[in-house]
C-alpha cells in the first residue's frame, strides 16, 4: 500500500453521482474523498456501528446529522456518531469537496 497519497488531486464532480476515490482502506477504517457537484446530494443513511468524520476541503454545502442542518464550508469538521442518520447536499455553484473518514470499516475490504 503506498503511504503517501495526494487528495487535493481529486478534482471534478461526476455528473450522475457523487464522486467517491478511496485514499486509504484497511479492515479497521476507510479514508476517502468526495466530490459533490452543484445539485448533488448523498441519500441520508445511517452506519449503525462506525462514526463518520465530514471534513470540507473546499466549497460549501449542508450535512444533515440527524434532524439537525449544519451549512458548511472549507475547514469545518462534521461528526457522525454511529446509529445517526445523515448526509451531505450541495446547493451552491461549486463543487464541494470533503474529506471522509469512517472507523470501523463497515464492510471491510478482504
Amino acid at each position: 500500500m503506498d503511504v503517501l497519497k495526494d487528495a487535493s488531486a481529486v478534482v471534478g464532480a461526476r455528473p450522475d453521482k457523487v464522486r467517491k476515490e478511496n485514499l486509504f482502506e484497511t479492515a479497521r477504517f476507510f479514508l476517502d474523498v468526495y466530490v459533490v457537484g452543484p445539485g448533488q446530494a448523498q441519500t441520508p443513511h445511517v452506519h449503525d456501528g462506525s462514526d463518520k468524520v465530514y471534513v470540507v476541503l473546499s466549497g460549501r454545502g449542508t450535512v444533515r446529522v440527524g434532524a439537525a442542518a449544519h451549512d458548511v464550508r472549507a475547514g469545518h469538521a462534521v461528526f457522525c456518531p454511529a446509529g445517526a442518520e445523515h448526509g451531505v447536499e450541495n446547493a451552491g455553484p461549486e463543487d464541494l469537496r470533503l474529506l471522509v473518514y469512517m472507523a470501523p470499516h463497515p464492510k471491510p475490504p478482504r
